[in-house]
């Protein structure tokens, strides 16, 4: 499905535009880069409450589906548009992450 399919699904906010395809294979919560570097995997929906450029680059590094920000966290113009020159979908949710978890894992994405 396509980042905003999924975005319109979930009633996630967008935070740059761009269409990409995404494949979502799992959920991984977490906000401490070094542990989600280790424990992420390749198309995984990140969930976090950071909002620096660092969270980009492990989303490239891992080749993660997309970034959701919770609790309304306010991310960072350099971190948007690092983002968007990457292509690598960042979307925001006022919900926390458990809130958020349990709608995605009942999409059947656990």
């Amino acid at each position: 499905m396509d980042s905003s399919q999924f975005a319109e699904i979930l009633q996630l906010k967008p935070l740059h535009e761009g269409i990409k395809n995404i494949e979502v294979k799992g959920v991984y919560i977490g906000d401490l880069l070094s542990i989600v570097m280790s424990k992420a995997k390749e198309n995984y929906v990140w969930i976090t409450i950071q909002t620096h450029m660092n969270i980009v680059a492990v989303a490239q590094l891992l080749d993660l589906s997309c970034i959701i920000v919770v609790e309304g966290m306010e991310v960072e113009k350099d971190t948007l548009e690092k983002a968007k020159e990457l292509g690598i979908p960042i979307f925001s949710t006022t919900e926390s992450a458990y809130q958020l978890a349990l709608r995605l894992s009942d999409m059947g994405i656990k």
